[in-house]
């Protein structure tokens, strides 16, 4: 598998998946942190589980938007949990993109009548991966996307403007405090820890995030003391509950 050319740490900001929760399944634990990573860049929300069990679990616990699943893994294979996930009821129409090392014509096949929606051989490039990703959502349909404009009281945000305003009035916001607005926008309701939400690797104690949050709160918040709409969550960092 290629990877992406920047460097530093990453975490999960604005891009194509607008909040898309996908499940990465892969026993390759490097494999499947370099996949949970790239498509956390382009903005998708991403578990990831290292076996068949594992992701059994995690999706009747979870409702998933879609699962990028390896063939190949010990134990259940890939192919048997996507026949798994199509005859069950709750899980039938979640879509399954199947990884293998088999590029075959008879393992494709094999694959997609198994019910997979769609296949890709690594090695592959994680660009053209997001690019199917995005494809397979927009032909299943799944759940909706992340509304462009969330409502947080008196208060709403345009996440493709990156604009705030407060009872029809503008309020200013820095690049750095629109960017981390969004990404808590992105990840509405679930909590986003502190060092992912800090672009400055730098910024090892994430204490420059907290002064933005702070700086929001005033902006968004009727008792910025006492919040209700950015909260903190203890031992994480931080979490958006828009009404």
């Amino acid at each position: 598998m290629s990877t992406d050319s920047r460097g530093g740490r990453s975490g999960p900001v604005a891009g194509a998946g607008v909040g898309r929760h996908l499940l990465i399944v892969d026993d390759d634990d490097r494999i499947r942190e370099l996949l949970k990573e790239y498509l956390a860049r382009e903005g998708y929300r991403t578990t990831g589980a290292a076996h068949a069990a594992a992701a059994r679990r995690l999706m009747e616990l979870i409702e998933f938007d879609l699962v990028v699943l390896d063939v190949m893994m010990p134990g259940e294979s890939g192919l048997e949990l996507t026949s798994w996930v199509r005859n069950k009821a709750q899980l039938s129409r979640t879509p399954v993109l199947l990884l293998t090392a088999r590029g075959e014509a008879s393992d494709r096949i094999e694959g997609l009548s198994r019910g997979a929606d769609d296949y890709m051989s690594k090695p592959f490039d994680p660009k053209e991966l997001s690019l199917r990703v995005d494809a397979i959502l927009r032909r299943t349909g799944g759940k909706p996307l992340t509304p462009r404009e969330i409502k947080l009281g008196p208060a709403s945000f345009d996440m493709e403007r990156l604009e705030l305003t407060r009872d029809g009035a503008p309020m200013r916001l820095t690049e750095a405090e629109a960017q981390l607005l969004k990404t808590l926008a992105i990840h509405a309701h679930s909590p986003v820890e502190r060092m992912d939400l800090s672009p400055d690797t730098a910024d090892i104690t994430g204490r420059a995030v907290d002064v933005q949050v702070t700086r929001l709160r005033r902006k968004l918040e009727a008792d910025p003391k006492n919040p209700r709409y950015l909260q903190t969550v203890r031992g994480v960092g931080y979490m958006l509950a828009p009404d």
